[in-house]
C-alpha cells in the first residue's frame, strides 16, 4: 500500500474546514497532517502556516479567494506542494494570482466539488448544445443559507458556463444577473440568474430550459457539507503529484468534453 498523502487544512476551525477533518478521519489513504488558520490556538489543535505547509502534501483552503491566491503564492515559492482551492467569489486580480502560482505548482480549484454537480455540468452542456437558443431560455436559480456573502453562487456560474459552452458563446456575453423593474422582453440567448438566500439553505441548484410548449429542468440539492469534504479529499488525493497547472473537478473527475 502506498504511503497516504498528507493534508493541510486552511481556515481549520471553520465550517468546511471542520467537515475535511472529519472526512480525512474516516480515510486510510490520507492523514490530517496539521490544521492552520489566521490566528494559532495550539490548544484547539491549530498551528502556525510555516509549519502545517511543511508538513503537508497538498493544502485544502476554504477560505476566501484572497486567502487562497496568497496562500497559492506562498506554496508555489516553496516548491513541492500542491494546492485544493475551494472559496467561491474571486476577483480578476486574485484569479491571475492562482494562474501564475499554477505555473509552478498543481491547483486544483473549483466552485462546488459534488460529484453530482459535476455529472450536472455535463448534462447541462449536452443539453445546451442540442437545445437551440431561439426555442429554449435558460434559467440558473440557487439558493444558499443567509450567511454566504457572493451572488450568485459559484456553482450557479459553473452551470452558466457549462450552458455557454454547450450553445458554443462565452457566458459575460449571455449572462443576465440582475432583473429589476421594467425590463422588456427577454433577450433570445440569454441565461439567466435568479438567487435565494435564507436560512441554513445548505445548496440548491436548477437549470431550466424553458420552451412555449415544454419545461425541461435539471437540478441538485446539497443536504450536507460532507459532500463537498468528501470531494475536495479527492482531489486532493488525485492532484498530489501532478504536473504543475490549474484544474478543476471535471479534471479529477475525467469528465472534461474532449477537443
Amino acid at each position: 500500500m502506498s504511503q497516504p498523502i498528507k493534508i493541510a487544512i486552511a481556515g481549520a476551525d471553520g465550517r468546511m474546514g471542520r467537515a475535511v477533518a472529519a472526512v480525512i478521519e474516516g480515510r486510510e489513504d490520507v492523514v490530517l497532517a496539521a490544521r492552520f488558520n489566521r490566528r494559532v490556538a495550539r490548544d484547539e489543535g491549530l498551528i502556525p502556516a510555516e509549519e502545517a505547509i511543511a508538513a503537508a502534501d497538498v493544502v485544502i483552503d476554504f477560505t476566501t479567494p484572497e486567502a487562497s491566491a496568497a496562500l497559492a503564492e506562498r506554496l508555489a515559492q516553496i516548491g513541492g506542494k500542491a494546492l485544493v482551492s475551494g472559496p467561491t467569489g474571486w476577483k480578476d486580480e486574485d484569479l491571475a494570482r492562482i494562474a501564475r502560482a499554477a505555473e509552478r505548482m498543481p491547483i486544483v480549484r473549483a466552485g462546488n466539488f459534488s460529484l453530482g454537480v459535476n455529472m450536472l455540468m455535463g448534462l447541462v452542456r449536452q443539453a445546451a448544445a442540442a437545445l437551440s437558443a431561439r426555442d429554449y431560455d435558460v434559467e440558473v436559480v440557487e439558493a444558499h443559507h443567509r450567511r454566504k456573502v457572493d451572488a450568485p453562487s459559484g456553482t450557479a456560474l459553473m452551470l452558466g458556463e457549462a450552458a455557454a459552452e454547450g450553445r458554443g458563446v462565452t457566458l459575460p456575453d449571455v449572462a443576465q444577473r440582475v432583473r429589476n423593474g421594467i425590463t422588456g422582453a427577454r433577450r433570445t440567448g440569454d441565461i439567466g440568474f435568479a438567487v435565494v438566500r435564507g436560512g441554513g439553505i445548505v445548496g440548491e441548484h436548477s437549470v431550466v430550459f424553458a420552451a412555449e410548449d415544454e419545461i425541461l429542468t435539471f437540478s441538485h440539492s446539497a443536504r450536507d457539507r460532507s459532500l463537498f469534504a468528501r470531494g475536495a479529499v479527492e482531489a486532493a488525493r488525485w492532484v498530489a503529484g501532478k504536473a504543475p497547472g490549474e484544474y478543476d473537478m471535471q479534471d479529477v473527475l475525467g469528465m472534461k468534453p474532449r477537443p
